[in-house]
């Protein structure tokens, strides 16, 4: 897809499974290699009502296959990323939000390999 390549440094974009949704913002694209190193934001599970949201922001980067991306829509991520960002970072990692991270991510890598 060629729009992933046209990705810019601070651009939100988000990697979609099943309800939920991996917010996270570009810090490169590695062209020759055709991955992005993005910065985990939040996770957004759809499944339950409201929106369950959990903070990423002291979770560790990623560097995954550029087309797996989707450029965000603004209309998609203000209201999620309002709520997060008014708030400070924790001072301390937060390990079930890094564990379920870890769980995203390895559902989306199984799916991948099937694929």
């Amino acid at each position: 897809m060629e729009i992933s390549l046209e990705f810019q440094s601070g651009q939100i974009v988000s990697l979609k499974h099943g309800d939920k949704n991996l917010y996270a913002e570009v810090i490169q694209v590695v062209v020759s290699r055709q991955l992005c190193w993005v910065r985990p934001l939040v996770l957004v599970d759809f499944f339950t009502e409201p929106p369950q949201i959990t903070d990423l922001r002291d979770a560790s980067d990623l560097l995954w296959p550029v087309n797996l991306f989707q450029p965000a829509l603004d209309t998609e991520v203000i209201t999620v990323l309002s709520q997060v960002l008014a708030k400070e970072p924790k001072t301390e990692p937060d390990a079930l939000a890094k564990q379920q991270l870890h769980q995203f991510i390895h559902l989306v890598w199984q799916e991948g390999a099937k694929g």
